[in-house]
């Protein structure tokens, strides 16, 4: 099993973020992100559930309205703040009848 990828990001604040998934969306394939371990949004197979902080339950608040998701599950972060400075991870499990694949990609972002 691979290790996770890592990459490190920094922004100044008030610019916008972009952290990368590099995957394209399909109906077997669900990416969840986490923000220092709190769900902060949720791309099901189904584009059209997809939830970011306060729409998905038990999220934390602090991004409210600062959060994108795009078609491939790459999450933008607009008018960036010192708190949003962390660990980002991005879970994407890919699952068919016969098997699952579970993929992580973190990201270290500073925002000064």
């Amino acid at each position: 099993i691979p290790a996770a990828e890592e990459e490190e990001v920094k922004r100044n604040k008030g610019e916008s973020v972009t952290l990368d998934s590099s995957e394209i969306s399909k109906p077997n394939v669900v990416m969840t992100w986490y923000f220092n371990d709190a769900l902060i949004a949720q791309i099901p197979g189904d584009s059209n559930k997809t939830c970011t902080d306060v729409q998905c339950k038990n999220t934390d608040e602090r991004f409210r309205d600062r959060l994108e998701v795009n078609q491939t599950g790459s999450l933008t972060i607009k008018d960036t703040r010192i708190t949003d400075s962390g660990l980002y991870k991005l879970q994407i499990i890919i699952s068919d009848s016969s098997f699952s694949i579970t993929r992580v990609k973190r990201f270290s972002v500073t925002v000064t």
